[in-house]
């Protein structure tokens, strides 16, 4: 049993910070509207504290996943912040999306105070989360990964190490770059589709079965079809991290024309106010075009 803290219980924390408990770990959370908090407390056990600092105290390894970069900042530094909790040698392992250059800045926060620090975002979204099936990508030091991997294999699919700080968060990058492409394409086959008058279903009860087939396919045509979009990752959180991709780019001389497009596809998806829609709104868009 190793004691944690997880810091941030939204709808991918939440659920992650159950598995923690269910699976033997020794759990205090804190999230920032404290009732949700406390929901999570009296559904599955373990403590609460009421700052990062507190719930970070005496703990071997700290999670957190959390909004966007200043939020991260916000978790860790500060009087208040995870690392002034923490003990030397403690490791503080992020699942939050954010750019790999606060990545590097928190990375460095961290060592300062000799404290480890582990990029580890993650992809599968909430039914990833609830069913501890999450893939993981990580970045950082290998000794303080090897420590982490175990504990986060209790809501992982598979986790991996991909490099020093920050590899992690490029890794997702590359997923949410791929994501983008894949969606719109979906958008549009099943766009085609109805206005050829074919039943959706039974093209991709077809076409998944070939070169076509994706996770995305399988998992949101029907909801699609049926117009329905609450699962879980919404467009609004999917144009903060294609923002973090573009800007990334911009940076390292990378040309992504296709994400750049499906960004804006997503910010006309957000004045149409679907902006806690799912990913899969994009199909909206098509439709609402004629």
């Amino acid at each position: 049993m190793t004691k944690v803290a997880f810091l941030g219980l939204g709808v991918m924390g939440y659920p992650m910070a159950g598995h923690l408990q269910a699976k033997g770990h020794d759990v205090t959370v804190y999230n920032r509207t404290a009732a949700k908090a406390e929901k999570w407390v009296a559904q599955h056990g373990g403590a609460m504290a009421a700052t990062p600092r507190e719930a970070a105290e005496g703990a071997d390894i700290v999670f957190a996943c959390v909004g966007n970069d200043d939020d991260l900042r916000g978790v860790c530094t500060g009087a208040d912040g995870a690392f002034a909790g923490m003990s030397k040698g403690a490791i503080f392992v992020d699942h939050t999306t954010v750019s790999a250059a606060v990545t590097r800045e928190m990375f460095a926060a961290a060592e300062a105070l000799g404290l480890g620090f582990v990029d580890a975002p993650v992809s599968g979204g909430q039914a990833g989360a609830e069913n501890g099936v999450l893939s993981v990508m990580c970045g950082g030091v290998q000794a303080q990964y090897d420590t982490a991997e175990p504990v986060i294999a209790s809501y992982a699919r598979i986790c991996r190490r991909i490099g020093d700080s920050g590899a992690g968060q490029m890794t997702k990058m590359c997923n949410q770059i791929a994501i983008a492409g894949l969606v719109q394409g979906l958008s549009e086959a099943l766009h085609f589709a109805e206005k050829a008058g074919l039943d959706g279903a039974s093209v991709v009860e077809v076409i998944s079965q070939g070169a076509a087939g994706s996770w995305q396919m399988s998992n949101r045509y029907q909801t699609m079809i049926d117009d329905h979009f609450e699962h879980g990752f919404a467009v609004d959180w999917m144009r903060k991290d294609l923002g973090i991709c573009l800007s990334t780019a911009d940076e390292t001389g990378a040309s992504l024309p296709v994400t750049a497009l499906v960004d804006q596809f997503y910010k006309d998806v957000q004045k149409m106010g679907g902006g806690r829609w799912d990913t899969s709104s994009l199909i909206k868009r098509l439709r609402a075009a004629g």
